[in-house]
C-alpha cells in the first residue's frame, strides 16, 4: 500500500480550514492493480482508530489509522481485505449481488451493510457467523439499480439496533430490528441537485452528518457535508449546525463515505471522508480528516 500526503488546497498549501472545519490531514491510498484495491463506498472508525470500509466489489477493507503528534492523520497501516459472503456462505463476486454501498458498525460489533442493484441490508455478526437480512425500507426494491441505499449509519442514544438508511435520491429512513422502517425529515437536508452518498452520527448520537455529491463537466465534482442536530430527524425546521463545501480549487474526488468520532479535545468531532475511485486511473482514493468544534 502506498500512502501519500495530500494538501487541502493545491493552489494554497497553507490553507488549513474551511469555515469552522479544520483540516486534520489527508492521504491518497494506492496499491498494485493486482490487488483490486479501491471502490471504497463507506467507512466507519472505531474508538481505537481502526478503520472499516466496504467496497462496491464486495469487500471489507480494514486498516489502522496513524496520527502524528499533533493528532493529524498521517498514515494508514495494516490493511486487510476480506471478501463478503452471502447468507449461504458463498463469496459475493458477481457485481449484481456484491455492490456494497453503506456501512454501519453497531455497538454489539455487528456490521450492517447496504447493497444496491439488488437492494437490501444485511447484518454481519461480530462472531463471524453468516449474514442475515436486516430490515430495509419497503420502497427500497423500487429504487434505481445504481442509485440505491447509498447511506447507512448507526444511531447511538436510541434503542438497540436502531439505524438510519438513506437513498441516493435523498430519502432517509429510521429502522430498527423490531419495527418497520419509517421515513424521516432528514431528506430535506440534502442539497438540491446533489445525491446523498453517506451518513454518520456522533458517538453520543446528538449530531448527524449528511454527505452529498454533485458533478458536472464545467465544475467537476462538488461535495457538501451538512451537520444537523438529532432533532432534525423528525423536524425539517431545526436549524443547520454547519456546512462544509469542497469545490474548486480544493482537493476533492468522489467522496462516498463518512465517519464521525470524538476528537482529541472536549467538544470536538473528528470527521473522516473517504472517496471511491471507481477503480479508475483518473480518480483517487482519498481519506481526509476534519475537526469541527461543537
Amino acid at each position: 500500500m502506498t500512502v501519500t500526503p495530500v494538501v487541502l488546497n493545491p493552489k494554497d498549501p497553507s490553507q488549513q480550514s474551511v469555515g469552522r472545519f479544520v483540516y486534520a490531514g489527508g492521504v491518497a491510498l494506492d496499491a498494485p492493480s493486482a490487488l483490486r484495491f479501491g471502490g471504497l463506498s463507506d467507512i466507519d472508525v472505531t474508538s481505537d482508530g481502526r478503520m472499516v470500509a466496504v467496497s462496491d466489489a464486495g469487500r471489507f477493507v480494514e486498516a489502522s489509522l496513524v496520527l502524528d503528534r499533533q493528532g493529524r492523520l498521517s498514515d494508514v497501516v495494516d490493511v486487510r481485505m476480506t471478501q463478503l459472503v452471502g447468507t449461504d456462505g458463498l463469496l459475493l463476486v458477481d457485481k449484481a449481488v456484491a455492490d456494497a454501498e453503506g456501512l454501519a458498525l453497531l455497538p454489539s460489533g455487528d456490521r450492517l451493510v447496504s447493497f444496491e442493484r439488488q437492494h437490501r441490508i444485511w447484518r454481519y455478526p461480530a462472531n463471524g457467523a453468516l449474514p442475515s437480512p436486516a430490515p430495509a425500507p419497503d420502497s427500497a426494491s423500487g429504487l434505481p439499480s445504481n442509485a440505491g441505499l447509498e447511506a447507512l449509519a448507526a444511531l447511538p442514544g436510541s434503542a438497540p439496533g436502531t439505524y438510519l438508511a438513506g437513498s441516493e435520491g435523498g430519502t432517509v429512513w429510521i429502522c430498527t430490528f423490531v419495527a418497520a422502517c419509517r421515513e424521516t425529515a432528514l431528506g430535506k437536508r440534502v442539497p438540491e441537485d446533489y445525491g446523498l452518498t453517506a451518513m454518520a452520527a456522533s458517538p453520543d448520537g446528538e449530531t448527524v452528518a449528511l454527505l452529498a455529491r454533485s458533478f458536472d463537466p464545467q465544475r467537476g465534482v462538488r461535495i457538501v457535508l451538512r451537520l444537523v442536530a438529532r432533532a432534525a430527524i423528525d423536524s425539517p425546521s431545526v436549524p443547520l449546525l454547519d456546512e462544509l463545501v469542497l469545490s474548486a480549487p480544493l482537493t476533492r474526488d468522489n467522496f462516498e463515505g463518512i465517519a464521525v468520532v470524538n476528537g482529541g479535545q472536549p467538544g470536538v468531532l473528528r470527521l473522516y471522508l473517504l472517496s471511491d475511485n471507481n477503480f479508475s486511473d483518473s480518480q483517487k482514493t482519498y481519506l481526509f480528516a476534519f475537526d469541527w468544534k461543537k
